[in-house]
């Protein structure tokens, strides 16, 4: 199968490229290269013969149409979008360009395509999504998203992606466009752009810097580790049912407080501190606007329909991760130099572009 990945040099895009290829599939990697980008995240893979690169901006019709005519793709997986919540929060304008118009178009150049190679039954357009669509939970542990939860966005970003949903679900209904969505929960891992919760523990750990906990870090998060979840997105893409939606959830639910604990014991014991343990500099600052409370996934229909279960628990995802982390310095350092990366951001008060 030759796949048209967006946002592949992306944190969770990239992973599907990796998969994907070491699986046999051939793979074009259609990213932008804006500023979360990177091209180090697929290198394991950049020499293959399966894999192939084009910068292009999914806003540009133009140039999505050169690029479904000579690749030919069999399958588009959608991934490409701003996605930190806190950025959304300064700047919204760039999530609804890049989200939604950014998806109308990808819609209407996959539907051009398809409908000129004579509409194939076999071609899924396969939109990647957010559980934060959903809205916030209340704290009861059996009360969880399902696939049926009404939408109820509360951010820029999340109602960004829910727009774009809308869109994909509505190009199915009207027009015939083969889809499948996933909506998923909190991805960490190797490779995770270091401005999101996880890495920029790990890494102001290792800097001696204060672990910033919004609130009071009562905030829960169902934790997905991003190679599971991208083995969920393949398999989804091959054996979803057409115009259906799965959660894709890693059945780790942990406050924000419990997960920067579990980080800290991981590092205590990977890189110990002269004296004393990480947990000394967790630091509660003041909360984002609009904090959702709690995120949980009902994954039953993925579960029950297509067999998929997380193989990892979140525990033994981090000890991964912060392994990752500190074996690729490398990696990650130029790009704490990146724009906003390290900065407070998401209380409103200033303006990202």
């Amino acid at each position: 199968m030759k796949i048209l990945v967006t946002g592949g040099a992306g944190f969770i895009g990239s992973a599907v490229v990796r998969l994907a290829i070491s699986r046999g599939h051939s793979v074009v990697n259609l990213d932008a290269l804006t500023y979360a980008a990177c091209l180090e995240n697929v290198a394991s893979v950049g020499n293959s013969p399966l894999y192939a690169f084009e910068q292009a901006d999914i806003r540009d019709r133009a140039a999505l149409d050169r690029i479904f005519a000579a690749h030919r793709p069999d399958a588009v997986m959608h991934l490409a979008a701003e996605s930190h919540v806190d950025r959304s929060i300064d700047g919204p304008g760039a999530f609804i360009e890049t989200n939604v118009n950014g998806t109308y178009n990808m819609l209407e150049a996959a539907r051009s395509y398809w409908q000129a190679e004579g509409r194939p039954e076999a071609f899924r357009f396969h939109h990647i999504s957010t559980d934060e669509v959903f809205g916030s939970l209340p704290a009861d542990p059996a009360v969880k998203f399902t696939e049926d939860t009404a939408y109820d966005p509360r951010s820029p970003y999340s109602a960004s992606k829910a727009a774009s949903d809308h869109l994909v679900r509505a190009w199915h209904e009207t027009y015939g466009l083969p889809v499948v969505l996933t909506n998923c929960s909190n991805n960490y891992g190797p490779f995770h752009f270091p401005e999101k919760l996880v890495p920029v523990i790990i890494l102001n750990a290792l800097a001696g810097k204060p672990l910033p906990i919004y609130g009071n870090g009562s905030n829960i998060r169902d934790w997905l580790f991003v190679e599971d979840h991208a083995d969920a997105l393949l398999l989804v893409l091959e054996k979803g049912e057409l115009g259906r939606s799965y959660n894709i959830g890693g059945e780790n639910e942990r406050t924000n407080l419990d997960l920067v604990r579990t980080l800290c014991t991981i590092l205590d014991e990977k890189r110990p501190k002269a004296a004393g343990s990480y947990a000394d500099q967790i630091t509660f600052v003041t909360d984002r606007p609009g904090h959702d409370a709690r995120y949980a996934i009902d994954p039953t229909r993925i579960r029950t329909e297509l067999g998929w279960r997380p193989s990892v628990t979140v525990e033994e995802g981090l000890a991964r991760t912060v392994a990752w982390y500190l074996e690729n310095e490398a990696w990650w350092r130029p790009l704490q130099a990146r724009q906003g990366v390290g900065e407070r951001l998401g209380t409103g008060e200033k303006r990202v572009g």
